[in-house]
């Protein structure tokens, strides 16, 4: 008897439907590379039980570990165990876990090991023929970009890149995509000679956030906002990241790479996307990417970029009430090294809707606190019937959209003080997703492992938008290497003196989150 086909689940802010009847996967398979890894038991395992404490996962889902380790099944069954115990959200139940842990499988083997994938190769038959994951494969590749090439060539050397039948596999792909434009082409061609385009779901974690995803609700679903979001009203756009952690580990990570690239190039110009994006026709992936293209292709570098970008080290300070040592004291670290921890940039989008807007994106490690927000500055109003005394305290109104911490959105605007004087100051409307609803938000990777399970690709971003994001970013890379060393900012301070100046230059101001 032919197997039922599977419901085409869709983007619940498309489909109403998905409010009342969840969206669960089909029987599958998920093979992790690199499960040892920090991200595997921090984010990942916990996310797949917390997926099957929901009730999204069906009884058919099976987890394949791959790593060189000489373990047995038990062994990694333990770990995944620990990991979820440490981090899952939903909290722990006995026989949520015991369902699960009937999946869980492990592969010993280095990815030069072709015994190895004729292994896994046989571990998935078992696991389609026993628990029913019905030859549907997919393989996150937690992994350094430097072991893709090896690991794609034996996915498809053994065919298990290939599907057959009504069955799919699918690949993931952690950031970095590349560490400029040339190279993003050469990963995107490698990946896609395996896995057709479709088939790809490029990770970024912030795309996941619910606050992100609301940005596209907030937009579109009020007409309160669609007539101010434009350059008659805006008079400028920041989108910042900050983190008040410094690198605690990671230099052989990040050492090279540095802020511009580990952020900017995704996660902001992704954030900057879906800010500045029309309408799509439909919350469909091809119309939301197709909309997002757009954006990217309209988006230039204000020059010179000398005047109109910063970057910086931060140096010793005081995090709080604790004193912390500079990058360069960092073990991994050369003291001559010119990786940045801060990195900003200005760039303008070329469309009749923002023409005259500059975007403000920056980013950085042992800042003032950890904040990621977006905020629209509106222009001051053309008039204003007040004596200076009277406003004298009153900045622009501006929209924040904040994505973490305390997710939600705020909204300035100036108001009279209370008593027998005007006076106008400042106020602030406050919107928060804590109080607001009763329910949790999902963490972002629940979301993403959902959405790649589901074969839905919305909040991923395609081998276009990678690319373009590279063209924005590569001049800026290019004159930072020309121009010496990064400038020195205290930990805890909110970055070097030229992310003030470059601002400045234009009469405008950094906000303090």
């Amino acid at each position: 008897m032919a197997r039922a086909a599977e419901p085409e689940w869709t983007n619940p802010l498309r489909d109403p439907h998905d409010r009342r009847l969840p969206r669960i996967a089909g029987p599958s398979a998920l093979v992790i590379f690199g499960v040892t890894g920090d991200l595997a038991r921090r984010k990942l395992m916990p996310a797949i039980y917390d997926l099957a404490n929901r009730g999204l996962l069906p009884p058919s889902f099976a987890l394949v570990g791959f790593a060189r380790r000489d373990w047995a099944d038990t062994d990694f069954t333990t770990l995944v165990k620990d990991a979820v115990q440490a981090n899952c959200r939903t909290g722990f139940r006995d026989e949520v876990w015991d369902r699960l842990a009937e999946g869980i499988r492990f592969v010993a083997g280095s990815f030069e090991d072709d015994d190895a994938f004729a292994e896994l190769q046989r571990t998935l038959a078992e696991l389609d023929e026993t628990r029913g994951t019905d030859g549907n494969h997919a393989y996150y590749l937690s992994i350094p970009p430097k072991a893709f090439p090896v690991v794609l060539s034996q996915l498809r050397r053994t065919g298990m890149a290939q599907a057959s039948g009504d069955s799919w596999r699918r690949v993931v792909i952690e950031k970095p995509f590349g560490h400029d434009h040339d190279s993003a082409v050469e990963l995107n061609e490698l990946v896609n000679s395996v896995f057709p385009e479709e088939s790809v779901f490029r990770i970024d974690h912030y795309l996941g956030k619910e606050t992100v995803q609301n940005i596209l609700a907030l937009r579109f679903a009020n007409q309160l906002f669609d007539p101010l979001w434009s350059s008659h009203y805006v008079d400028h756009v920041q989108i910042t990241m900050a983190e008040d952690i410094g690198l605690g580990g990671r230099a052989g990570y990040y050492d090279g790479i540095g802020a511009a690239r580990d952020v900017i190039q995704n996660h902001l110009l992704q954030l900057l996307a879906l800010v500045a994006m029309e309408e799509p026709v439909s919350f469909s992936p091809r119309h939301l990417q197709t909309e997002k293209i757009k954006v990217l292709q309209s988006t230039r570098n204000i020059m010179p970029i000398s005047e109109n970008s910063a970057r910086g080290q931060y140096g010793a300070g005081w995090q709080g009430s604790e004193p912390v040592v500079g990058l360069k004291d960092e073990d991994g670290f050369a003291a001559d090294s010119t990786t940045e921890t801060f990195a900003a940039i200005a760039v303008e989008v070329d469309t009749r809707r923002w023409a005259g807007v500059p975007f403000y994106l920056r980013t950085g490690k042992r800042l003032g606190r950890r904040v990621t927000e977006i905020a629209l500055v509106f222009k001051r109003a053309p008039h204003l019937p007040f004596d200076d005394t009277m406003t004298a305290e009153l900045g622009q109104n501006a929209l924040v959209i904040r994505v973490q911490p305390d997710e939600g959105v705020t909204l300035r605007f100036g108001s009279k003080v209370p008593g027998s004087s005007m006076e106008v100051r400042d106020v602030n409307m406050d919107f928060s997703y804590g109080g607001a609803f009763t329910v949790s938000s999902p963490e972002a990777y629940e979301r993403l492992l959902l959405d790649v399970l589901l074969g839905e690709p919305s909040l991923f971003p395609v081998n276009e938008e990678v690319e373009l994001s590279w063209e924005i970013l590569d001049p800026v890379l290019s004159e930072w290497a020309e121009s010496g060393s990064p400038d020195e900012y205290e930990s805890g301070t909110w970055g070097p003196v030229a992310a003030d100046e470059m601002m400045s230059r234009t009469g405008r101001a950094w906000r303090r989150p």
